[in-house]
Parts: C-alpha cells; structure tokens; sequence
C-alpha cells in the first residue's frame, strides 16, 4: 500500500482529515495543523462545523500568543477547513475517527469515512478502549486500519498510543512512528487488548481511588496529592477522571468490566455521579467543584 510506504520518518500526511471536532477531534486537528498539514473536520451538521472551526481557531491562536509556531493565523488557517460533507475526505492521506466512544457510532462512522476514501488512504480511530481488531473486521480494507489514541488535553500531551490489529499492514507501524514524532509527540506501540495499555492502567488507579473515596479512606484531594507528591503524577486519578468525563471513565470501566473481569468493576460511587450527571469538569461538579 503505498500510503504507508510513502511517509518517511517525521513526514507528516500533507492532507489529512478528522471525523468529529469536539475538544478530542480540534485538538487533533489543531496538532497537525500547526505541524504542517492540510486539515479538514467533518461534523455532522452545519452548527457543529462551525464549533469546530471556532475550537480550533482559538487553539491556534493559543499557540501563536505562546510563541509555539512561525506562521501567522491566516497561514495557518488557510490550510483548515470544516464540512458536513465526507466527500472532502477523498484527497486525504490519513483520516482519524474521533467520535464518542460508542460501539455502534464508531463503526457506522468508519464506514463512511472508508467510503470516501482512496483505497491507499490510512484510516484510524482515537477510541481509549474499544477493540481495533474488532472495528476493523467491519472494514472493508482493515489492512489500512489502526487506532492512534491521543490524550486529552491534546496541545499539552506529549504520548499517542498506537494500536496494531492484528490485520493491520506492519508498514503502518513504522509510518505511524513517523506522523507521532512529526508532531513533536512520543509514541508507545501496543497490540490491540482491551483498555490498550495506557487505558487500562490509568483506568485500574482511578477506580480504586473511586473505592478509597467510597469507604471513607481519605478526601479526593488527598488521595490525588498522594499520586502527585508521592508517585510525581501531573495530576491526581481522581482529578484526572473530572477532566476527562466520568461518563466517559464509566464507559470505558464498563466495557474492561465486560471483557477483563471484577476487578474493572464501576463502583458505585461512580454509577450515582453520572446518573445525578455530574461528570466533572464539563458540568462544573465531578469529584470536584469546577
């Protein structure tokens, strides 16, 4: 496949796409863009275009005012383009599928992305859990496929997960390594299993901090402190959980649940927060007020 083999190492796709362009996808977006790529983000509807065209304005802008990048803001948004329209994926090198985390939603997705597609184009989801072998056999070119999973916050992040299927072309590995390293980022390279590595550990500690927070062992703060002072985590399981939704966690916990046993188990604690929604940080109340 000669999409793969064209990317040499730290050479980034010139045209690129996005499938969905919340904070996840803009960040995406953002990350190439200011790297050098031609970037267009697909939504689904005129209004949800128009956010992400606005996510993404405002993180270049960020990055200008911080010093980070040499092109102005009209260069940069010059080469950046929103649609509702998956035809603007056809001249696109790689495209990464960036929608919630919902079986259904991703699978149908791809699909329509892989239809717009060239047959050498790359194609690739940001799913933090979700099988890519599985996703892929609803492919019809699995070969092209892999999951490359970004960290949230984006901009600051410096990991990106890269997760082989087991029909994924191993010519992907080492251009995946590539688009990783030309966006300034780290790339750790894991076979696909369920929670991937870092998903799956990350998820293990914030549940048993749910659990210490449950029985009364300590506050969150102090649980938090305790990773961050003792261990030198950036920022505390629980804290961390607020940042990235415990709508999200409690997804991702359940599916570990299903496919790797009791000890992913949700705890209640978890399970009463999002039902009274208070998911964290996007809501203002999580394990913490906002």
């Amino acid at each position: 496949m000669s999409a793969q083999t064209s990317f040499t190492s730290g050479a980034l796709p010139q045209q690129m796409g996005v499938l969905g362009g919340g904070r996840m996808g803009a960040g995406i977006a953002h990350a190439f863009l200011i790297s050098g790529s031609s970037v267009t983000v697909v939504e689904r509807d005129s209004e949800s275009a128009q956010a992400a065209y606005e996510r993404v304005a405002a993180s270049v802008d960020k990055s200008i005012a911080r010093g980070g990048v040499s092109e102005s803001r009209e260069e940069l948004l010059a080469r950046f383009s929103t649609s509702t329209d998956y035809g603007q994926f056809a001249s696109a090198q790689l495209v990464i599928e960036a929608v919630p985390e919902i079986w259904d939603l991703k699978v149908s997705s791809l699909q329509a992305v892989e239809q717009a597609l060239g047959s050498d184009a790359v194609l690739a989801s940001n799913t933090s859990s979700l099988s890519v072998s599985g996703l892929a056999e609803e492919l019809q070119r699995p070969q092209n496929f892999l999951g490359l999973h970004f960290f949230n916050p984006v901009p600051a992040s410096t990991l990106i997960e890269v997760v082989i299927g087991k029909q994924t072309d191993q010519a992907l590995v080492g251009a995946s390594r590539g688009w990783v390293e030309g966006l300034g980022k780290t790339a750790v390279v894991v076979n696909d299993a369920p929670g991937f590595a870092s998903s799956r550990l990350g998820v293990a500690i914030a549940l048993e901090a749910m659990r210490m927070v449950e029985e009364g062992v300590a506050s969150a703060e102090d649980i938090d402190n305790a990773m961050v002072l003792g261990y030198k985590h950036p920022t505390g399981p629980l804290k961390t959980t607020d940042i990235v939704g415990l709508d999200v966690r409690l997804g991702i916990a359940e599916y570990l649940h299903e496919m790797l046993g009791e000890r992913f188990a949700p705890p209640q604690i978890l399970k009463d927060l999002v039902a009274e929604g208070k998911l964290g940080r996007k809501t203002g109340q999580g394990f913490y007020t906002w």
